[in-house]
């Protein structure tokens, strides 16, 4: 029997979460509270049929206490940019239900992933907390925002899902980490900031973000990154290594072995500006892409309740 009580509940699911089986995991969701009519005080589900309809949903949650969402991190960056959308003191807490293919943000939170019994018995178990928001360029982030080569990994594990892929999670980021390193890139000319200080001019091929310490499905790019320490964790090279060097680092990043290279700086902050020398850098925040040469980041603090 749930230990809580989520007030007047809406839950927002992908139904093509994890190769199609999002329906039923909504399913089993709806009978879970309708079984545990203590869990709340009303419930509703609403599944997505077009990408933006969860953060459509979430932005006319007002009047609800909490909105679950269910699904990978895509539908929770969905749900997450509709909340905050509302006036603070009408939003509502954020719970989730992860179900997908990377859930690095449920990894962050120490939710099971994939398992909807096991995410629904830590809710139940779970208190509110207050955890900081990323944004950039007015769209908001729960884990992670990169630039360049790293986006463009990310971004080709999130077209590969939409066109229908057997690859999950790692192992779908392993190979378009390894199909873009072996191009060869040179990197993307910036200049950036840290909280008002000094410009610094580099050739990007890693600009990692991170209000959580992974992406990828695991990878920990960042690992002392925490969304409860009003900072952001920056992880960026400051040297262009060969092919076999990179390859070895991004090995070394599945399991946060790589922030001892010297071709690698780490740095927070609340507050960055970076600008690119060429228009249409590879640039994603939670696996979405975002368009734009000029970018202003900033960290909200204590600004979502969630329960975790």
């Amino acid at each position: 029997m749930p230990k809580l009580n989520l007030g007047r509940a809406l839950a927002i699911a992908n139904p093509a979460a994890h190769g199609g089986r999002g329906v039923a995991a909504a399913e089993h969701l709806r009978r879970f509270f309708a079984s545990y009519s203590s869990a709340t005080t009303f419930y509703e589900h609403r599944l997505t049929a077009a990408q933006g309809d969860g953060e459509r949903a979430a932005r006319e949650s007002a009047g609800y206490d909490t909105v679950i969402a269910l699904g990978g991190d895509g539908i929770i960056h969905e749900v997450a940019n509709g909340l905050m959308q509302i006036r603070r003191d009408e939003r509502p807490a954020l719970a989730i239900i992860p179900f997908g293919s990377g859930n690095d943000f449920a990894r962050t939170l120490g939710v099971p992933f994939n398992d909807v019994e096991a995410a629904l018995a830590r809710l139940a178990a779970s208190e509110k907390h207050a955890i900081d928001v990323g944004r950039v360029n007015g769209i908001h982030f729960l884990e992670t925002l990169s630039f360049g080569l790293d986006a463009a990994i990310a971004l080709d594990t999130t077209d590969k899902r939409t066109r229908g892929t057997d690859e999950a999670g790692e192992q779908l980021y392993v190979t378009s980490g390894i199909k873009y390193i072996v191009s060869g890139s040179k990197g993307y000319a910036c200049t950036f900031s840290l909280d008002g200080g000094p410009k610094q001019h580099i050739r990007s091929l890693i600009f990692a973000i991170q209000n959580g310490p992974t992406y990828g499905g695991g990878f920990t790019i960042c690992p002392h990154a925490d969304p409860g320490d009003g900072l952001l964790d920056i992880c960026y090279n400051v040297k262009i290594p060969s092919v076999p060097h990179m390859l070895l680092l991004f090995a070394l990043a599945r399991f946060g072995k790589h922030t001892g290279s010297s071709v690698l700086a780490f740095a927070q902050a609340a507050h960055i500006e970076i600008e690119y020398d060429e228009d249409s850098v590879p640039c994603q925040a939670d696996g979405e892409e975002i368009i734009g040469r000029r970018f202003t980041v900033d960290l909200l603090p204590s600004e979502l309740n969630i329960y975790r």
